[in-house]
C-alpha cells in the first residue's frame, strides 16, 4: 500500500524537483559565482549600489502600500460576503473572482489602455470637459495595477476566516452589552487574524516580485527590483548578477514568511 502511494506521488515529486529544486539550485550557483565559476559574494552585495538599493526600497514601499490598500478594501467586502445568505451569496463571489479567470497580462494591458493619455478614461473626461488624468508611467498607476490584480487574493482568505466565525459568539457579545464597534475589535477582528495573515502574505509577496505591472503601467520611468532582475537576465545577459539580486529578494520573502509564521503562532497560542 505504501509503495502504491509512493508511485502516485512520483509525478508530483518529479514536477517539484524539475521546476522548483533545479531552478533554485541554478539561481544559487549563478548568484554565488562569477563568470569564471569562482565563489563570490559580489553579486549579492551589488544590491547596495544606489540604483539597485533604490529599486529594492521602492518595491518594498509600493508593495506595502498595495497590501494596506487591499486590506482596507477587502475587509469590508469580505464581511459583506460572509453575511450574505441564500443563492445570491455564491453568485456575488463568482462575479468577484470572474476577472481572475482572465490572463494576468491581459488584465494589466486593459488598465494600460484605460489610463494612457489617449485612453478610454481620458477620452470620457475630455468629452465631459474635465482635465485629463495623468497617472500612467507613475507609481500611482503601478499601485493601482497591484491592487486590482491582487485584491482577490486578500478577499478570499478574509472571507474564508470570517465565514467560519460562529454567529453565537457574536450574539453572546451583544447580549453582554458590547456594541458593534466593541464586538468588531474584540471578537471579529481577532478571530479573523489567520485570514489577515494569509491575505497579507498572498498580496505582499507577488507585489514585491512583480515586474509585468511596473513595465506596462510604470514604463521605463519607474523601475522595481523585479524589473532590474528581469533586465539583467534578458537584456544584459548577466545571469550571475541577476541571480545574486534574486537571492536578496528571496531573503526578503523568507523573512516575511518567518515573521508571518511567528505572528500566526503567537496568535494561536493566545
Amino acid at each position: 500500500m505504501k509503495s502504491k502511494k509512493h508511485l502516485l506521488a512520483a509525478p508530483y515529486a518529479a514536477w517539484a524537483v524539475i521546476f522548483i529544486v533545479v531552478p533554485l539550485c541554478m539561481i544559487l550557483y549563478y548568484g554565488l559565482t562569477d563568470k569564471s565559476g569562482a565563489f563570490t559574494l559580489k553579486n549579492i552585495l551589488a544590491i547596495a549600489t544606489p540604483g539597485h538599493a533604490r529599486a529594492l526600497w521602492r518595491s518594498i514601499l509600493l508593495s506595502l502600500i498595495s497590501t494596506v490598500l487591499c486590506f482596507l478594501l477587502a475587509y469590508p467586502l469580505a464581511m459583506i460576503l460572509a453575511e450574505k445568505k441564500g443563492n445570491s451569496h455564491g453568485f456575488i463571489i463568482l462575479i468577484f473572482i470572474l476577472p481572475m479567470w482572465m490572463n494576468f497580462l491581459l488584465r494589466t494591458l486593459a488598465w494600460q489602455t484605460l489610463l494612457e493619455k489617449t485612453g478610454v478614461i481620458n477620452g470620457i473626461l475630455a468629452f465631459l470637459g474635465l482635465p485629463a488624468l495623468r497617472i500612467i508611467n507613475t507609481s500611482y498607476a503601478i499601485v493601482l495595477g497591484m491592487v486590482y490584480n491582487f485584491l482577490p487574493f486578500m478577499v478570499l482568505p478574509l472571507y474564508n476566516a470570517l465565514s467560519k466565525i460562529d454567529e453565537n459568539v457574536i450574539h453572546a457579545a451583544e447580549d453582554l452589552g458590547a456594541n458593534r464597534i466593541q464586538t468588531f475589535f474584540h471578537i471579529i477582528l481577532p478571530l479573523s487574524v489567520p485570514g489577515i495573515i494569509s491575505g497579507v502574505t498572498m498580496v505582499f509577496v507577488p507585489a514585491l516580485t512583480t515586474f509585468v505591472i511596473s513595465t506596462l503601467l510604470g514604463g521605463s520611468k519607474v523601475l522595481l527590483i523585479g524589473n532590474v532582475i528581469e533586465q539583467e537576465f534578458t537584456q544584459a545577459s548577466n545571469w550571475h548578477l541577476g541571480s545574486g539580486l534574486s537571492i536578496v529578494l528571496m531573503i526578503f520573502i523568507l523573512i516575511n514568511m518567518v515573521l508571518t509564521a511567528l505572528f500566526e503562532k503567537d496568535e494561536s497560542g493566545t
